[in-house]
C-alpha cells in the first residue's frame, strides 16, 4: 500500500520585532488544528532567534487532510500572518493534487513540491 501522507516543511521570516506576535499566533493555529483537524496528525513548531523565524513540520493524513487545512485553519489566518512575517519557502513533500498545487502557488508562498524517492522511517 502507497503512503499516502504529506509532509509539509515551512518558514515565516517575522519582520523587525513581530517574533513573539508571531509566536503568539501560531500558539493559537496549533491549538485550532489540534482541536479541528484531525487528518493533520503532526504539527511542530521551531523559532530560531537568529533567523527572526519561525520553522514549522507538519504532516497530513492524505491530500484531503492537506485540502481541509489550506482551506480552513491556513486560510484563516494567512492573511493576519502576512501582515507580520514574510512566508516561504513551503516545501510539500508527497503526492499533492494539481488542485492543491494550484491553490499554494496562488497564495505566494514559495512552494516547492517533491513526491518521494527513497528513505526509511525507523517509527
Amino acid at each position: 500500500m502507497q503512503n499516502q501522507q504529506i509532509t509539509v516543511f515551512y518558514k515565516w521570516t517575522a519582520k523587525p520585532g513581530k517574533l513573539e506576535e508571531l509566536r503568539k499566533i501560531y500558539t493559537d493555529v496549533l491549538e485550532e488544528v489540534n482541536k479541528n483537524e484531525p487528518g493533520t496528525l503532526k504539527m511542530q513548531c521551531y523559532f530560531s532567534e537568529e533567523e527572526n523565524a519561525l520553522l514549522v513540520h507538519d504532516l497530513f493524513a492524505d491530500a484531503g487532510a492537506l485540502g481541509a487545512h489550506l482551506g480552513g485553519t491556513a486560510a484563516k489566518h494567512f492573511p493576519g500572518l502576512t501582515e507580520i512575517a514574510v512566508p516561504g519557502p513551503f516545501m510539500f513533500c508527497g503526492d499533492v493534487p494539481d488542485e492543491i498545487k494550484a491553490a499554494a502557488n496562488g497564495m505566494n508562498m514559495g512552494a516547492i513540491f517533491a513526491t518521494h524517492s527513497f528513505g526509511y522511517d525507523r517509527a
